[in-house]
């Protein structure tokens, strides 16, 4: 009876044991592992301006699959469109000072504030096509307009495109630079963008972008320039019906992160950054390429109105609008931009 009881009492206390010694690998393991997760995760807020069918976030859309990919999901993006943590202004600062991890925004807007030879982009004419703007964004001086970016505190990681701008207008057809007199234009909030309107004889009025659509639909200003897929993803065809192919400049999309954000990445993290930024580059292109003969189509459906204007006109009534940002634009970078057409 006594080696009964026992062994009973063996047995209860071995499984007794047992049972904690399952419930704490059971209990623990996970932790563990959860724990390892949690520290490896990342996530990248990106923010911009343009609305979910914008240039901005096409290529936003494109590097966010792509890191995602890349990085085995250890790196997620969180991307805030439609001015949800500011304008341009707002997102450029935010970089700067690391409370936004990551943004894009027009070269020549904002961020020529910062980094004044981006003013180059506002040079109208300046480019004589897509080839010719690749040329310059892909090759050295691409390369040497982002470190300057660097030196304002900030990553520059490429460009993405917003693309070549057109003149529109509510109602009157804007056909040569006298169409302009008078009328009250939105400029983007840079030295260059006030010469380029008052040489065409218009009245420049710095307006966010986040806050045209309701400018032009109000009055605060009577028209303003933009590339034509701009135009469809913002809606403005819906408040301009008039629209001047001038092609006048061509803007990039500056891709730029907070230091904090990319001096915090392993070299590998910073790699699937700088090719998944690449990769949206080359895609952006194709899509966007792809959609303006569409987005022509389309605005025509809609009731406006698509001119082809006398470019050379525009061409020489601007030809003087370099000198305004002189100060600020070295004439040899406008020399190499100028020469890199193919």
């Amino acid at each position: 009876m006594k080696k009964r009881k026992w062994f009973l009492q063996v047995l209860s206390a071995a499984f007794l044991l047992a049972s904690l010694a399952a419930c704490g690998s059971d209990g623990n393991a996970p932790q563990s592992q959860a724990g390892e997760q949690d520290k490896e995760a990342l996530t990248i807020k990106l923010a911009h301006t343009g609305s979910e069918a914008h240039q901005y976030h096409i290529a936003s859309e494109i590097f966010k699959k792509e890191l995602e990919s890349l990085s085995g999901n250890t790196i997620q993006v969180k991307i805030f469109p439609s001015a949800q943590l500011g304008g341009e202004k707002d997102a450029v600062e935010g970089v700067m000072n690391g409370t936004i991890d990551m943004t894009t925004v027009a070269a020549d807007s904002s961020l020529a504030n910062v980094v004044p030879e981006m003013n180059a982009f506002g040079i109208p004419f300046l480019f004589k096509d897509a080839n010719h703007v690749y040329a310059v964004l892909d090759g050295e001086i691409g390369k040497e307009l982002l470190k300057k970016v660097d030196e304002k505190g900030m990553k520059g990681l490429g460009f993405w495109e917003v693309g070549f701008r057109n003149m529109t207008s509510k109602d009157k057809p804007i056909e040569k630079p006298e169409d302009l007199q008078g009328m009250k234009m939105r400029v983007q909030p840079a030295p260059v963008w006030q010469e380029f309107m008052k040489s065409l004889g218009a009245n420049p009025t710095p307006v966010q972008f986040s806050e045209l659509y309701s400018a032009l639909e109000q009055g605060v200003v009577d028209g303003q320039e933009n590339p034509i897929a701009t135009l469809m993803s913002m809606k403005f065809y819906e408040v301009q019906k008039q629209v001047a192919l001038t092609a006048h400049t061509y803007t990039p999309a500056a891709v730029l992160m907070s230091n904090k954000m990319y001096n915090s990445l392993s070299d590998e993290q910073k790699k699937w950054v700088e090719e998944a930024v690449q990769k949206a580059t080359q895609e952006q292109r194709k899509v966007l390429a792809e959609n303006e003969a569409k987005a022509l189509e389309e605005l025509k459906q809609n009731g406006v109105n698509v001119t082809q204007p006398d470019r050379e006109a525009f061409a020489e009534a601007t030809k003087d609008v370099y000198k305004a940002v002189a100060d600020k634009v070295p004439q040899e970078l406008i020399d190499k931009m100028k020469a890199a057409a193919k």
